[in-house]
Order: structure tokens, then C-alpha cells, then sequence
């Protein structure tokens, strides 16, 4: 609320805040990708991942007999349907949060941004030791990401207080 030149209260409109809009964004890209990963682990229930991922050698022409390929196919063995459908359901329900949190942080909603600010400091020790033990630029890219929503969050939900408050005052005078 704010005074006019008449001296009526007039309500402010609120700005956007473009922050907010990018990293629900990317929270909804990131549900996608995570969908994608339990559809994925449920299609190759009952299917032989082993012999999928040889199609896929042969067809892209990668050498079979290389180390990589080696490995990856040893890895793919050791991956049983139990395994498949915890990765479903765990992706599923990665999905489901970031969906909450996406929506939330498009809509603007205070809980949204304290959820996705606690869920994202929750991660920065786990990311911190998983740089500490096996350095990747990749693993610092998604650190940096992290680190980038929690400042700004941070900063939003500061200066979102400060808001309130002279909304607050404000209505308490008109």
C-alpha cells in the first residue's frame, strides 16, 4: 500500500522475480530428467541390459573389446531387477520433490523457496565429499549450481522479509 497524490492508499503491484523463474525451471527440467531415468530403469525389468548395451556398441561402432566397454557391460551385469526398480522409485520420488519445488518457485510461494533453500544446502556436504574424493569439473559445475541457488535464495527470501515488513508498515498507516 502506498499513498497517492490524493492521499488514498493505493495497493503496489509486485515485481517477478526472474531468479525464482529460472531455477523452477530448472527444478521442472530436472523432474523431467529424472521421470525419464525411472521410465527408463522400469523398461529394462525383465529385459537384458547386458545384451542392449552390446546393440548399442556394434551400432555405433565403438570397439567391444575396449576397456571402457568392458567395464560398462561387468557394471551392467551386476544390475538385477531389484536394483532397476529401486532406482524407479527413487527417481520417482527425486522427480516428485523438484516437480513441488518447480511449481512452488514459479508460483512464488515463500514455502517453495524455503524448501528448495534447506533440500539444497542438505546436498552441499555430500557434494563436497564427493569432489574431495574423486575431482571432476562436472561435480564442481553442479556444486557452483547449488551454491549459486542457495545465495540467491538466500538473498531473495531477505530481501522478500524486508518487503513484507514495509507492506506491513505501510498498511498500518493508510
Amino acid at each position: 500500500m502506498q499513498r497517492d497524490s490524493n492521499s488514498r492508499c493505493v495497493a503496489v503491484s509486485q515485481r517477478h522475480s526472474k531468479g525464482l523463474l529460472i531455477i523452477g525451471s530448472f527444478k521442472l527440467l530436472k523432474a523431467l530428467l529424472f521421470i525419464f531415468l525411472g521410465i527408463g530403469a522400469l523398461h529394462f525389468i525383465k529385459a537384458d541390459l547386458s545384451e542392449t548395451i552390446h546393440r548399442i556398441v556394434v551400432a555405433n561402432n565403438f570397439d567391444a573389446e575396449s576397456r571402457f566397454v568392458s567395464m560398462v557391460l561387468e557394471k551392467a551385469d551386476a544390475i538385477d531387477d531389484h536394483r532397476l526398480r529401486i532406482v524407479s522409485v527413487g527417481s520417482f520420488a527425486y522427480a516428485t520433490v523438484a516437480v513441488v519445488e518447480g511449481v512452488g518457485l514459479l508460483m512464488e510461494l515463500t514455502w517453495a523457496s524455503y524448501l528448495t533453500l534447506i533440500l539444497s544446502i542438505s546436498f552441499l556436504p555430500w557434494e563436497l565429499y564427493e569432489i574431495i574424493r574423486d575431482p571432476a569439473l562436472w561435480r564442481l559445475m553442479v556444486l557452483a549450481i547449488n551454491l549459486g541457488i542457495v545465495a540467491y535464495l538466500l538473498w531473495f527470501l531477505k530481501m522478500e522479509k524486508r518487503a513484507r515488513a514495509r507492506r506491513a508498515e505501510a498498511k498500518a498507516v493508510c
